[in-house]
């Protein structure tokens, strides 16, 4: 944390100067310093804390760099409340850690096998479970095409097809197919693949899982989908072949330029959208901004707030799962303060400010470093299987912490109602071995 602290003031100083590429790299060096650390004192690839301090501090870092026109000086509270979000997370972690007399939190001290022993038992439900979920993704996503009329990948000249694309409340389903890759990662690491005819009715799963974003045109959570699985993989067998890590990127950025291209988000728009300073590839550009904004889009929010929301903002699952939204729409009706009305990306702080500002920021991170620390003690034992995709999902939330308000998404708290239906049935193994 000293050394963090230490950065941090660094980069304010470099900022308050226009010594801004100082600024970020000082920050940048102080992610990786963190996950390092957290990563040698547990051997954790995934340790939660460190991911976090790597995306969050990371991400500052770049936006810090300033590489865009759209980026001007931060105000103080916003230097305060990034702080206390990374202080807030930190020092929960940090002294429940201390309180329980352990040095570091350590998820399994063996081998994936060894750990995983004793679960083969599950493995029915789980690919039950698995091939319902992508049956019942599917057929909503059949029903939300017929009732729409389209299916957005086969429409051109519409930037935003995808964002229409959705029946109220169906959609929900259509989109839970993101975590049937994770869950056939379960299944594989505890059944082998041993038998021929579960193994190509799970692949098909899996083909159904990555086609309704492909079809949706739906960039992230094509992102989620595979980053879900990739990361349920690396928890349940603690080693990553970087070669596999190689075609797996490579074939994401292909995808991914792909789904640009078929958005009809063209690079001449995209580089009218971010306002770059220099000329860069889009492929670094896009990156860049889908990181660096956010944090400038928080300091918009800092600057531009006339009065708190007090709690109303993170409340938006509950006003939306529940309906109550669509009966009075001043209960989500609050404006967005951002740079450019295209870039709509959050850090997952800004709806906790907007409630209660800086002090709703450090609260709301140390709830979050609390269970962080909660989750991977959960971890040292594993009872269920399914507990592998509850802390995938929470640390690609973490991972990606730059990225949106996550845990005012009513599809975040969707997913996580389905994982814990799942978590049910597997507990109880409905559709046995």
């Amino acid at each position: 944390m000293i050394v963090y602290l230490v950065c941090y003031a660094a980069s304010l100083l470099l900022a308050l100067g226009r010594h801004y590429l100082l600024s970020g790299a000082g920050l940048l060096a102080a992610a990786v310093y963190l996950y390092a650390s957290d990563y040698i004192r547990s051997g954790n690839l995934l340790h939660l804390r460190g991911i976090f301090a790597l995306s969050f501090v990371g991400g500052q870092g770049l936006a810090c760099m300033k590489l865009s026109y759209l980026s001007q000086a931060w105000s103080a509270g916003t230097w305060l409340g990034l702080l206390a979000a990374f202080a807030g997370f930190y020092l929960a972690f940090y002294y429940l850690e201390a309180f329980s007399g352990e040095a570091s939190v350590r998820v399994g001290g063996h081998s994936g096998a060894v750990q995983r022993r004793g679960l083969e038992s599950y493995a029915g439900t789980v690919f039950f479970c698995a091939v319902a979920l992508a049956a019942l993704s599917a057929g909503c996503f059949a029903i939300e095409a017929v009732y729409m009329g389209y299916i957005p990948l086969l429409l051109r000249g519409v930037p935003h097809a995808y964002s229409y694309f959705h029946v109220t409340g169906l959609h929900y389903l259509t989109v839970s197919c993101v975590l049937v890759p994770a869950l056939s990662v379960i299944y594989f690491c505890i059944e082998g693949g041993r038998s021929r005819g579960r193994l190509v009715c799970m692949l098909l799963a899996d083909a159904a899982a990555v086609a309704i974003p492909l079809l949706c045109v739906s960039r992230s959570q094509l992102l989620f989908a595979v980053l879900l699985a990739l990361i349920t993989y690396i928890q349940m067998e603690h080693q990553l072949n970087p070669i596999y890590v190689v075609f797996a990127l490579a074939g994401l950025i292909v995808l991914y330029i792909l789904l640009t291209i078929a958005r009809s988000h063209d690079t001449a728009y995209l580089n009218t959208v971010f306002e770059m300073k220099r000329h860069l590839p889009i492929f670094v550009t896009q990156p860049y901004i889908y990181i660096a904004n956010n944090y400038d889009n928080f300091d918009c929010l800092v600057k531009g707030l006339v009065k708190h929301s007090w709690g109303m903002k993170m409340l938006a699952p509950f006003w939306t799962l529940t309906g109550l939204k669509f009966l009075v729409p001043s209960l989500t009706a609050f404006p967005y303060y951002v740079t450019k009305e295209e870039l709509t990306t959050l850090t997952m702080f800004y709806d906790a400010y907007y409630d209660f500002g800086i002090i709703g920021v450090f609260i709301f991170s140390a709830i979050l470093g609390a269970a962080a620390y909660l989750l991977m003690r959960m971890m040292r034992q594993v009872q269920n299987p399914i507990t592998y995709l509850l802390y995938a999902q929470f640390a690609l939330y973490m991972l990606l912490s730059f990225f949106t308000t996550w845990f005012s998404n009513p599809s975040t708290w969707f997913y996580f109602a389905v994982t814990a239906v799942v978590t049910f049935l597997v507990s109880h193994k409905v559709a046995g071995r």
